[in-house]
This record gives C-alpha cells, structure tokens and sequence, in this order.
C-alpha cells in the first residue's frame, strides 16, 4: 500500500511574491548598472562630459583673419565633427598630449596630407582656403574618422 507524504513547502505565496519583488530589482540594477557603463564607458564625469560638449561647440575660431580649427588627437579625434566657415584661410591645430596610438598620423587624402604628430605638442595644418564642402580625415590605420563641414 501506497502512503501519501504530504510536504508543507517553505515558498508561501507571500515569499515568492517577496522574491519576485526582489529578483525585479535585482535586475533593473543589472540593467541600469550596464547603462551607466555603456554611456560613460570613456569614464567620463558629469563635469568633464558636459566640458567636452562646450570644448565641441568652441573649437573653431578666428584670429587675424584665419580661421583655426582645433582637434585633439588621442585614442580619437575629439570633436569628430566640426563646422567651420567656407571661403577664408583656415588652419588645422592638431593637439596631441602622451598621444602613441594610431591617431599620431593625421590623413586627409582629398588634400593629399599625411602628417606624423608628435607625441605632444601643437601642430598647424595649413588647409587653404576651403569651399563649401565636407572634409574627411582619418587617422594612420583609418580606425578613426573626423570630419569638418565647410558652410
């Protein structure tokens, strides 16, 4: 003859309730965590991520009469997007700091330049007087990309 066990489980309702609770906030933490990651993954702070931004918006001016364009080179082109007058003189001022990977050899094949970068330092660039246009640029390998619109 057969004897029926009965088991009481641990799991009440209210507990897996409580663990499903507790699992869901585990993972919007996973979740969130990995968004924080993904959006500073260049770890970055606030203070430094909205500089950038400002450091963007202000690289090109003019002085004297030419208009100079500023990049930093290092691990990328920063900013990789520049808007910049058409019709004037305008020089490119590449500024690498500690700067040894790919980005220390400048190319802009359409003007045919293909400049080596010191480790620090400024280096000006004459490109002429440019029409309106989109001019590319890369660095030695081509992993990293900029380009600035002439208007």
């Amino acid at each position: 003859m057969k004897t029926k066990i009965k088991t009481k489980s641990f799991l009440t309702p209210e507990t897996k309730a409580n663990m499903s609770v507790m699992i869901s906030i585990l993972v919007a933490g996973f979740v969130i965590a990995g968004a924080i990651y993904f959006t500073n993954s260049s770890s970055k702070t606030g203070g430094e991520i909205e500089e950038k931004i400002v450091e963007d918006i202000n690289n090109v001016t003019v002085v004297d009469g030419k208009q100079i364009i500023e990049i930093k080179a290092k691990g990328g082109y920063r900013p990789v997007h520049s808007i910049a007058k058409a019709g004037i003189p305008t020089i490119i001022r590449m500024n690498t700091n500690g700067t040894f990977d790919c980005t220390s050899v400048l190319r802009i094949p359409s003007l045919d330049i293909s400049q080596n970068l010191p480790i620090s330092g400024n280096t000006d660039i004459d490109l002429g007087i440019q029409k309106v246009s989109v001019l590319q640029g890369t660095c030695g390998m081509g992993m990293y990309p900029f380009d600035i619109t002439f208007q």
